[in-house]
């Protein structure tokens, strides 16, 4: 006579574990927000180990979403759809943050521009350097990647900073670039750089309102500092 198989423990837990997130989702425990993302992404698996081991690794729910992509391949039970899923998480993230560019939102402090570039930029494993754009009333009209690098090095050239802004016909810009390192504080070079900017930029009447520095946990504002 054949039994009756009973189904994995895990399922009635999970099903538990989002009935409470419909009830309160601030009742949830760091480790249980991470179990039930993870669940969506190994379905067949208890899915807790995981999320403790992540964040005993990385420190906070921010820490493991944020967390560079090799130190993810090294946790046991990350596979390719786990990071297909985190590669995912990220891009909706930065889309989310980058909202201010398409309502035109007026730039009155550097935080706006930083926290789109911080949700974009402030976990990537390479060096790369972005530049917003603004018209003649300090509206936010563009969001532009001039280059990619290298883990702390990433070439760009004031003629490119130049062309993108008058392609856009902007008035002004934010230069922004990241720390992969995690410190935002600027270079020698990176501050020699933003001289040579802003001198070429005045020839064809830009403004060049700041360069932000950022990281995953903070950022860095020549125009706040007095450096520019």
């Amino acid at each position: 006579m054949l039994t009756k198989k009973e189904p994995p423990h895990y399922l009635g837990h999970r099903r538990r574990l989002k009935d409470r997130l419909m009830d309160n989702p601030r009742a949830l425990a760091d480790y249980e927000v991470l179990e039930l993302l993870l669940g969506y992404v190994n379905v067949r698996r208890d899915n807790k180990p995981l999320a403790k081991e992540l964040l005993q690794r990385f420190g906070s729910l921010r820490g493991a979403l944020l967390a560079r992509e090799e130190e993810l391949r090294g946790v046991p039970g990350i596979g390719p759809g786990a990071m297909e899923f985190v590669t995912l998480w990220r891009e909706a993230w930065a889309r989310f943050h980058e909202q201010p560019v398409r309502e035109r939102a007026l730039l009155n402090s550097p935080e706006i521009v930083a926290e789109m570039a911080r949700a974009r930029l402030g976990a990537n494993e390479r060096e790369e350097f972005w530049m917003a754009l603004v018209d003649t009333k300090n509206r936010l009209i563009g969001w532009e990647q001039v280059s990619q690098g290298t883990i702390d090095h990433a070439v760009i050239y004031p003629r490119e900073i130049i062309s993108i802004a008058i392609r856009h016909k902007a008035s002004g810009v934010i230069l922004v670039h990241n720390h992969p390192a995690g410190d935002p504080r600027p270079s020698a070079e990176d501050a020699a750089f933003t001289r040579r900017i802003a001198s070429a930029a005045r020839e064809v009447d830009v403004r060049v309102l700041d360069h932000l520095v950022v990281t995953a946990g903070g950022y860095f504002s020549f125009q706040a500092e007095g450096m520019l």
